[in-house]
């Protein structure tokens, strides 16, 4: 068993997990989605983005860009929660929470499509 690979799995089932708690919940109610978690799902995406930089397939490859693409929705989602709790008047409203939820889910389906990868992966490695 290779410890590199096992940190390296750990971390992309995470990354799903954590971002499959944030999304799930009343789409536009904010005491469904906290910002903490929210955090943690950036916080564990970027690690996992770091780690996917030192694989040099094609398959690699594509892990990255699916790592990239989660993490540029995650970013625009913590940006979009910034702007309405610290600069817009509003505040906080149900359709800017679903923004923020929707831009989540995208990222959760890139992180589903690196784990369906890191399987394949793996079953071809076995043969």
């Amino acid at each position: 068993m290779n410890p590199e690979k096992v940190v390296f799995g750990f971390f992309i089932v995470l990354a799903l997990t954590l971002n499959f708690g944030f999304f799930v919940g009343e789409i536009d109610n904010p005491d469904h989605h906290h910002a903490w978690e929210l955090f943690a799902v950036v916080v564990v995406n970027l690690i996992t983005t770091i780690l996917k930089f030192g694989d040099r397939t094609q398959m690699g490859a594509v892990l990255l860009a699916t790592s990239l693409v989660a993490m540029l929705q995650l970013l625009a989602a913590v940006l979009v929660w910034t702007l309405a709790v610290h600069v817009s008047q509003a505040g906080m409203t149900p359709s800017i929470m679903a923004s923020i939820v929707s831009l989540s889910g995208g990222a959760m389906i890139a992180n589903v499509v690196s784990v369906v990868l890191l399987v394949i992966e793996t079953v071809m490695l076995r043969r």
